[in-house]
Order: C-alpha cells, then structure tokens, then sequence
C-alpha cells in the first residue's frame, strides 16, 4: 500500500489494473471494502470513510471481518487478496 491511505482507503501500489472500458461507469452505491479500479489503474480498497457511490469498475469486495487488519497497514506493507466463499 501507499502513503497516499488514509480511512477512506488503502491506495495499492503494484502492477497497474487495465480496464476494458475507458468511459466511466454509472454512479453505484459503495459498501466499506470494496475494492474499485480507477483510470490510473491502482486499485484502492475503501475503508471507514468511504464514499457511498462510485463511478469505477469494482472487482471485489473484501470480508467485513478482515476490515480491521487491513485498517491497520501502514506504507510499504504489503496486501495479497485470495477468494474467499
């Protein structure tokens, strides 16, 4: 994760995400840790602050239970996400 985190969400470093659409989405409700790719293709995962909508592609939305670790990140710490059931 990056510096640029704060409690409205980790900003991801890493290999950057292509989008196969360029335009922008419908406006969509967010819930906290939803997972959403914007133009620049770095992936950031919403936390307390979120927004309550969003125009990106979300991909995925990760478990309420695991919210607090995350949460407690810092910069340079490093995020790896698997499926879940």
């Amino acid at each position: 994760m990056t510096a640029d985190s704060d409690r409205v969400g980790l900003r991801l470093s890493g290999p950057r995400l292509e989008r196969a659409r360029g335009d922008e989405l419908p406006s969509e409700g967010l819930v906290p840790g939803a997972v959403q790719v914007p133009p620049d293709g770095a992936p950031v995962l919403f936390l307390a602050d979120h927004p309550v909508t969003g125009g990106y592609p979300v991909l995925a939305v990760v478990a309420t239970a695991d919210l607090p670790a995350a949460a407690q990140l810092r910069p340079g710490d490093r995020l790896r996400f698997r499926a879940g059931s």
